[in-house]
């Protein structure tokens, strides 16, 4: 018997699984200054409450490790043409910068001084990247403003917040090892506006309007919130989606049902009580009424014109059940209600 080969692409495959399976796809719980430059705020405000969980292939993990590693190359560089670069604060732990009370921040590459150019005294921030061929060039010709946005909101950020006068930017081409540099001024208009610009989709009670309604623009597609924004996804159910919880100015989330603090353990697991923030449903179903002492909203669908509540699951449909099923018409089917009734059960796709 002839032995069946094995997997052309077993290794690789293999090698993706491994970075799949040691990855953090934890929701972070503050909103990423290096995001904040992003041209959708829609997409800003479910980043910060958690409307989906992003999912990336192994491959595209694998990349993201490249940029870290990048980091440590450009720094045993620079302190090899006799600049002083400092990776962490005094006390070991990584330069960060925060506001909006904690909810809004993001972590530095590293702080210069003796550059060539640069001050002897004044700590400089630095700014690494990695780009690939076509961004490189791109980069290259347009200058860091116009070609990467949002990497230069980013460090306007930081340069607010730390309140250093000079930004330095390091690009590595990965096809071919060119390095590309330059020095960014501070920018108070810019830093201030990023400063707003978090405040404001932080503070938000409700998402504002996608960058775009048409499911097929460029800057849609691919994104991870494209079926919560154009389809009929519900987001995911976790406090941040809650009608009841609410970030406060003081840095924590309070529960109004509740009335207590939530960390983000509890924020991530969310409770029974859960009841979708309305608006987060109107792609498919439209508020029709709603008691906030018992707890329950409900909601016509558009298009079946059946109704549902979002409430107990023994009274109506529970969040995490409008959240599992994939076919939104479902909810409220008088065969669908008569299922679950009858056997006690519940919606899980």
């Amino acid at each position: 018997m002839s032995a069946l080969p094995e997997p052309r692409h077993a290794l690789t495959t293999s090698i993706y699984r491994w970075w799949q399976d040691k990855a953090d796809h934890g929701l972070r719980p503050h909103l990423g200054a290096s995001l904040i430059g992003h041209p959708c705020v829609r997409y800003l405000w479910s980043t910060f409450r958690w409307a989906a969980l992003p999912q990336w292939e192994g491959r595209m993990l694998r990349l993201f490790d490249r940029g870290q590693r990048e980091e440590a190359v450009f720094v045993a560089e620079l302190r090899g043409i006799g600049a002083e670069v400092s990776e962490c604060q005094p006390d070991g732990q990584q330069w960060r910068v925060s506001a909006c009370g904690g909810h809004f921040g993001g972590s530095l590459d590293g702080v210069a001084r003796r550059l060539p150019g640069g001050s002897l005294t004044n700590w400089e921030l630095l700014e690494f990247k990695t780009h690939n061929d076509a961004s490189f060039k791109d980069l290259a010709k347009r200058g860091v403003e116009q070609s990467k946005h949002q990497h230069y909101c980013q460090m306007q950020t930081y340069l607010a917040l730390t309140g250093m006068t000079r930004s330095n930017y390091f690009a590595v081409n990965k096809n071919t090892d060119a390095i590309y540099y330059e020095r960014i001024h501070a920018d108070a208009a810019t830093g201030k506006a990023m400063l707003e610009r978090a405040e404001q989709v932080i503070f938000a009670a409700e998402p504002p309007p996608p960058v775009s309604r048409d499911p097929s623009w460029y800057q849609c597609n691919g994104c991870t919130f494209h079926a919560f924004c154009h389809g009929t996804d519900a987001p995911l159910v976790t406090c941040r989606t809650c009608a009841h919880a609410t970030p406060e100015r003081a840095g924590h989330w309070q529960c109004e049902r509740h009335s207590r603090a939530i960390d983000t353990a509890q924020q991530q697991a969310a409770c029974p009580a859960h009841r979708y923030i309305p608006v987060l449903l109107d792609r498919f179903a439209d508020l029709m009424d709603a008691d906030q002492t018992a707890n329950w909203v409900q909601y016509k669908h558009r298009e079946t014109g059946a109704l549902f509540t979002n409430t107990d699951p023994t009274d109506g449909y529970s969040s995490e059940e409008i959240h599992a099923c994939q076919d939104k018409r479902l909810l409220g089917d008088p065969m669908v209600q008569a299922v679950r009734q009858t056997f006690d059960a519940r919606v899980t796709v």
